[in-house]
């Protein structure tokens, strides 16, 4: 997609100042974007309209301050954006004391416009910016420095926090130097380092934050301690859409530490709260309760329901065309063969290992929340609905987060600990159980899909047909996002700006890709290429999920090559080969993958299975030796071969990678949410299984180096595994896979 954000002056987007203390405060300000669509440029009167907040401060104590805008939930930017600053500013990155940043719009996302983490875009969104403010930081202090000692700044350099004067040694702090730095104006001009000088960037190999979390310093949501704090639990319906009828609290609150049971209603949900002293008495609480809901629309939907709506909608109409290439009616019209296939997708919960929390202090004069989330704005708006203040009366406090994969996008959490506290006007942390999580979580939408591949006459494939239905994600955010976008708008327009948003979609709004992603951008070359969606709303809850809809369709694009390539009789590898022939990093990688893992000498008692995808921009290449044993289902290894451009630390996307081939083949083997009657089924770990230690394969990574701008790791990881996996059973035992999670024939 084409970028269509205006260029940055560089002196409209840096600002520096003195600040208490004779520092140096260096201001960052993003353009504040007029679309969710584009990230474009708002004007007043045809000038540009900027909003400016504290990113980086140097004391005069000589102690640098960042403020990290993207949150950190085990994917990395903790370290990988420090690293961009620190490169350009010359320090090491541990000496800089990072904070997570609160809500304002200098912080939101240039790719998305809203303050978001998601979509692996935290350092593609932010590698040039951060580098240029670190290396006008740096300039700033240098022309302090040569002020100072009354020469040039030609014979100044900086290093590890100080400038250094070339012909006497002698250095200065940057501490000391930065109330001078403060009173000049930016340089007009900002040279980067050139890749062949880097220090940092591509080398430094520690992970910034793994102290904190080894000694349980780090601050995470459910970690939250307030003088005098409550706890709350809620009760839901088992389907999310029913109305509370009637509950029955009297048992309830004769358990000891009980302050107060009532009826909840928020965006979208309605429950009973109960809150205690303590987070046991909640719970104990909570099991005396007897609760009547009725008025739910889901009581007739079921797994199989769901996917005979999908197919009648999809014969019905066909949906959006998102590729057209060629003219695939006559390559079908004219095929000598056609390869046909269905493909079923399941819901899937995200199974964070810190389940959804959220503490709420709500006060006369305002409500503070601190919270686990992907997207402060959108929590503050899902906060502003459920309470009686105003956005501008809430502060949201990020902490570090136990894990995410999209689902603390969605701030239903946030909104409930907001009317809790609001009633009480007392700080309350909420946690939901396991078992909460796993039955109300936003799914990762189930979807079908037809996939048709035609033979001309000269036995070649001709034509690609990818027809598809499902949910689309943004539904069920949009509401938060909307708002979010304007939070200008008085808070009874929010309703408003939701429905805007739904009809929007496109226009105002993103369109949804969620379902189609992947599918849309096929890299192999046929001459007749068609992809069509469908959308088909299930009524059950969905959101993204790690690798979104890269993560259905990696598996199908990949798994439908390797039968095509069975058809052809030809090598799988070689068959991508020869549809690659233009795209060259495509090959680069898929070859590299092919000779780290010994392509065609599987280990012993395997078979091996190869797929390529690419998602947010990176290109991942995965190769893996399975073994059928007894029945079961054994991955001994996975190679993985990565191009995701300009490495900002390698230990970071080594980590990506493994963690994202461990989350993927969980989902392989074991991940499936069932729906019955409206009810999801699965509860918790004993049914809804994660992969054990024992069952990890071995796992190795290769980074291709490369010049190309920093692309996506969180995420890229996900898609190949499972369509490796499926392939490399395939090619063992001759059984396809149309569905996941993976079942052999018996």
């Amino acid at each position: 997609m084409a970028d269509n954000t205006p260029a940055l002056d560089r002196r409209t987007f840096l600002k520096a100042s003195s600040v208490t203390g004779g520092g140096l405060l260096m201001t960052i300000a993003l353009p504040a974007c007029s679309t969710l669509k584009n990230g474009g440029i708002n004007r007043d009167n045809g000038s540009q309209g900027w909003d400016a907040n504290a990113w980086l401060r140097i004391d005069s104590d000589n102690s640098i301050h960042f403020v990290l805008d993207r949150t950190e939930m085990g994917q990395g930017t903790y370290t990988g954006m420090t690293s961009l600053l620190a490169e350009e500013l010359e320090v090491d990155p541990e000496v800089v004391q990072v904070s997570f940043a609160g809500v304002d719009s200098v912080y939101r996302n240039t790719i998305y416009g809203i303050q978001i983490t998601g979509g692996s875009t935290s350092v593609a969104s932010s590698w040039q910016i951060i580098r240029e403010c670190g290396a006008a930081t740096r300039m700033m202090l240098i022309q302090a420095a040569a002020t100072t000692w009354g020469i040039s700044p030609d014979l100044c350099y900086a290093e590890l926090g100080h400038v250094v004067n070339k012909t006497t040694a002698n250095k200065i702090s940057f501490g000391q130097l930065a109330a001078i730095a403060a009173t000049y104006s930016l340089p007009s001009d900002i040279p980067l380092k050139d890749k062949a000088d880097f220090k940092v960037i591509g080398k430094y190999n520690k992970r910034l934050d793994a102290e904190k979390k080894a000694t349980g310093s780090a601050d995470f949501g459910i970690d939250t301690q307030l003088p005098g704090m409550l706890y709350a639990v809620v009760s839901r319906a088992a389907r999310w859409d029913s109305e509370l009828k009637s509950f029955d609290d009297s048992n309830a609150r004769k358990v000891p530490g009980v302050v107060d049971v009532f009826a909840i209603e928020v965006p979208g949900s309605a429950g009973v709260a109960v809150v205690a002293n303590s987070y046991w008495q909640a719970r104990k609480a909570q099991q005396q309760l007897t609760v009547e809901w009725h008025n739910s629309e889901l009581t007739q939907v079921s797994d199989d329901s769901i996917f005979a709506q999908y197919q009648a909608d999809m014969a019905a109409d066909s949906g959006n065309n998102v590729r057209d290439q060629g003219d695939i009616n006559a390559a079908l019209d004219n095929a000598a063969d056609t390869i046909r296939a269905e493909y079923k997708m399941p819901f899937l919960a995200h199974a964070t290992l810190e389940p959804q929390n959220c503490t709420a202090w709500a006060r006369e004069d305002g409500l503070e929340i601190w919270a686990p989330t992907q997207g402060p704005d959108m929590a503050r708006v899902a906060a502003a609905k459920a309470s009686r203040y105003s956005l501008d009366d809430i502060k949201v406090n990020v902490t570090f987060i136990g894990g995410g994969f999209g689902r603390r996008i969605n701030n239903d959490f946030v909104a409930e600990a907001a009317a809790i506290s609001d009633r009480l006007q007392q700080p309350v942390k909420l946690i939901w159980s396991r078992e909460e999580d796993t039955q109300r979580d936003f799914y990762r939408p189930s979807s079908y899909h037809q996939l048709t591949a035609t033979v001309d006459q000269q036995g070649k494939i001709s034509g690609w047909r990818h027809q598809m239905a499902g949910s689309g994600v943004f539904d069920y955010f949009v509401g938060e996002a909307a708002p979010a976008q304007y939070p200008f708008m008085p808070k009874f327009m929010f309703g408003m700006l939701e429905s805007a948003g739904k009809l929007g979609e496109g226009i105002i709004a993103p369109a949804d890709g969620s379902i189609f992603e992947g599918a849309n951008h096929l890299p192999y070359e046929f001459d007749n290429i068609s992809v069509d969606y469908k959308k088909s709303d299930s009524g059950i809850l969905v959101g993204n999920w790690r690798s979104v809809g890269y993560s259905h369709n990696g598996f199908i694009t990949e798994t439908f090559i390797d039968q095509l390539a069975a058809r052809q009789q030809t090598d799988p590898v070689n068959f991508r080969l020869n549809l690659l022939k233009n795209n060259p990093r495509a090959t680069r990688v898929l070859k590299l993958a092919a000779e780290k893992a010994s392509w065609g000498t599987p280990l012993p008692g395997c078979s091996q299975g190869v797929a390529l995808h690419k998602s947010f921009g990176t290109w991942v290449a995965e190769i893996a030796d399975v073994a059928v044993k007894d029945g079961n289902i054994q991955v001994k290894r996975v190679v993985c071969v990565v191009d995701c451009g300009q490495v900002v630390n390698p230990d970071t996307v080594t980590a990506q990678m493994e963690g994202g081939i461990i989350f993927a083949l969980t989902a392989a083997l074991y991940g499936k949410i069932s729906i019955k009657n409206g009810e999801p089924q699965q509860t918790n770990f004993h049914d809804y299984q994660l992969l054990r230690m024992p069952q990890s394969p071995q796992i190795d990574v290769h980074i291709i180096d490369s010049d190309e701008s920093p692309t996506g790791v969180g995420e890229p990881g996900v898609p190949p595994l499972a369509a490796a996996v499926a392939n490399a059973i395939s090619r063992k035992t001759g059984q396809r896979f149309y569905s996941l999670p993976l079942e052999l024939n018996s």
